[in-house]
């Protein structure tokens, strides 16, 4: 990779390190409220003069945050990141996960690369973006429950379209090792419920055994996935360059002499940017369908039932576009990749916006004990947020 900017790095600020490790040291595990973190983010910004948007779900509980640094100025760039942690529940730490304890040149903590480092780095810059010679505007959008489904930035996204709110570009800043990334594939999420008969287990007849007919369905899940391997063209890039499929949890049954008369399991597709995840489950919807006839003869109750968790859609942008150029030159990076894991670039370019993925760390540290980001890579994003005030033409 060929460096644009200076070699050694500078030092990473002392402002930002501490904005990051304030950050790290928030507990904003997606099953906790991250209004702490909001509101510490609101505040800083309003001690520049610079007032936030904020949408909340439905209990007011969680909440998005998007500002505007340049007021007035023509629409700019989303730097975007989510705020929201994966737990450690039964992780293997050797240290407090809320530290933020920098050590040996890494800065450790849950959420320290995925993706608070990001998020505290441009924060530390949101003066010198506000007071920028440059054209555009800077917006920072920050999301709630990235981490189960991209749940909040639906939100944040629907509020700028009822404001009129047109960005150019965003950069989603998630752990790429400084490298952008032009793609990603989707993440579709469901829940399939089982309802059969359940009866003594000597008279099975009698039954609908719900972990049966579920395993019937899981079958055609892992038919599919090997389809998926074996028809599906490649798509290079990809460290797995097809579409994927698999079961997650699985859950049913109560006693060993019991036919269940309930049985639930989750599944998920990951499909490449040319595939077509509804299409993959309406093929699953269709195989339950045709399973039921024959469990409604014994049970009329019985039958599958199914619930969508996530649709996070994939992303296919251009090392040609605009904003990949750009980040490509602020990272000082002679080319672009693909990333295997989702994000919320997807939707922000379904929503018209141009987007390319671009953040500090390695996703080999991110939901792993004793996760961190390299001193390194933060430096590498002091100087990306460096070059982007800067910067004077998008194009």
């Amino acid at each position: 990779m060929a460096l644009a900017f200076p070699s050694p790095l500078p030092q990473v600020s002392q402002r930002a390190l501490q904005l990051i490790q304030t950050l790290v040291r928030m507990n904003t595990v997606s099953h906790n409220s991250n209004l702490a973190l909001i509101h510490f983010v609101r505040d800083e910004l309003q001690h520049l003069g610079v007032a936030s948007r904020i949408t909340t779900n439905a209990d007011k509980t969680k909440a998005n945050l998007f500002a505007t640094l340049g007021e007035g100025k023509s629409a700019g760039v989303i730097l975007s990141g989510h705020t929201d942690t994966v737990p450690w529940d039964g992780q293997d730490w050797t240290l407090d996960p809320l530290s933020a304890i920098v050590r040996d040149g890494k800065l450790y903590g849950r959420g320290s690369c995925d993706m608070k480092g990001f998020i505290g780095m441009a924060l530390a810059h949101a003066a010198d973006f506000l007071n920028s010679a440059a054209p555009f505007a800077v917006h920072l959008a920050l999301s709630y429950d990235e981490e189960v489904g991209c749940m909040g930035v639906k939100e944040l996204i629907a509020d700028l379209k009822d404001a009129g709110i047109a960005p150019l570009a965003c950069i989603v800043g998630e752990p790429t090792s400084m490298l952008p990334a032009t793609a990603h594939k989707g993440v579709y999420r469901y829940k399939c419920c089982v309802r059969g008969k359940e009866a003594h287990s000597s008279l099975t007849p009698q039954s609908v055994n719900a972990i049966e007919m579920a395993a019937r369905v899981i079958g055609k899940l892992r038919d599919m996935a090997e389809g998926f391997e074996a028809n599906e063209p490649r798509y290079e890039g990809f460290d797995v360059p097809f579409s994927t499929a698999s079961v997650g949890q699985f859950h049913g049954g109560i006693a060993d002499n019991v036919v269940p008369r309930d049985a639930e399991f989750r599944y998920e597709f990951r499909n490449l940017p040319n595939a077509d995840a509804l299409s993959m489950q309406k093929e699953v919807l269709a195989f339950a369908e045709r399973t039921q006839p024959a469990m409604k003869k014994i049970a009329p109750e019985s039958g599958f039932s199914f619930e969508t968790l996530c649709e996070v859609p994939a992303f296919l942008g251009s090392s040609k576009d605009a904003v990949s150029q750009l980040a490509q030159r602020l990272a000082g990076a002679d080319h672009t990749t693909l990333v295997a894991f989702g994000t919320e670039a997807g939707l922000f370019q379904s929503a018209g916006i141009p987007t390319v993925v671009c953040g500090p760390g390695s996703i080999n540290q991110a939901h792993q004990p004793d996760e961190f980001v390299s001193l390194e890579q933060l430096a590498r994003c002091q100087a990306f947020m460096h070059g982007l005030v800067a910067t004077r033409n998008l194009a």
